[in-house]
């Protein structure tokens, strides 16, 4: 039997290394900014890939949704795993593989111009069963591009 993960740093970490390595989140180009049981951050440079309209070089909506999602997802696991302590790696993933997105609202602020964005994740609330977070997206200007809330599946 594994050894329990005891403290909050080393489950983050472990966290953090997971979510680098998604497939999808390799193919947005994500970077995890910071992780913390109050809070996450990604970001990421414009490519080619990404582009929504290319007369004008815009993040693509979908692109923007993504991130988002992600964000909240990252923030609400982070937050999660404060009760995680002390639980072995198969229960962690065990517990992880139950989360995901109930519901997403985004609102488009502005077009997604920019060179590089970064995008913050808020706890609003987390019960024992759903936890609701607050999502931005900003640009290497700090323009507010769009905002997010979303409800996920934590218990």
């Amino acid at each position: 039997m594994a050894e329990p993960v005891t403290d909050i740093d080393s489950l983050l970490a472990i966290f953090r290394e997971m979510h680098e390595s998604l497939p999808f989140n390799r193919l947005l180009g994500l970077k995890v900014e910071y992780l913390r049981t109050d809070g996450a951050g990604f970001s990421f440079t414009m490519k080619d890939e990404l582009v929504g309209n290319p007369v004008h070089g815009i993040l693509h909506g979908g692109v923007i949704s993504a991130v988002l999602d992600a964000t909240g997802g990252m923030t609400i696991t982070a937050s999660a795993m404060e009760r995680m302590q002390g639980l072995s790696h198969e229960e962690i993933a065990r517990r992880l593989s139950r989360m995901g997105t109930i519901d997403i609202r985004i609102d488009y602020l502005r077009p997604g111009k920019g060179t590089r964005f970064t995008s913050t994740g808020t706890i609003m609330r987390a019960g024992n069963k759903v936890a609701v977070t607050r999502m931005e997206l900003r640009n290497q200007d700090d323009v507010l591009i769009a905002v997010g809330t979303g409800a996920y599946m934590i218990g």
